[in-house]
């Protein structure tokens, strides 16, 4: 441990619980939804959560590397939700023109029914 006062080491033990909290919430959240884009950002957000978490835990125990750790589950979070915007993005469209495609259907059947 690293010559943190007394008071100092239970703020950020008492952080790291609220901390834990918090994500727990959050995934609640994640599994509740009701939309997907409810979903995303609460992932987005576990992973703040997460790495605001090691940062946390890498100064309390006074270890340099947990930081990089950060830096790594930063990057890999970041990419992670721009897929997963992307697929939802991609997915939103298809079922768009979809709906958009049998609206036409429907129409062209009834002005054949008329005809």
């Amino acid at each position: 441990m690293n010559n943190l006062p007394e008071f100092a080491t239970g703020f950020f033990t008492g952080c790291c619980i609220l901390l834990g909290i918090l994500i727990l919430i959050v995934m609640i959240r994640t599994i509740l939804g009701p939309k997907v884009t409810d979903r995303i950002m609460a992932i987005n957000m576990i992973g703040t959560l997460v790495m605001t978490l090691i940062a946390v835990i890498a100064f309390l125990i006074d270890e340099s590397y947990l930081l990089d750790i950060c830096l790594i589950y930063a990057a890999i979070s970041f990419i992670a939700v721009i897929i997963l915007s992307k697929v939802y993005t991609e997915r939103y469209l298809a079922d768009k023109a979809d709906a958009k495609r049998l609206e036409q259907d429907s129409e062209q059947q009834k002005e054949d029914e008329a005809k």
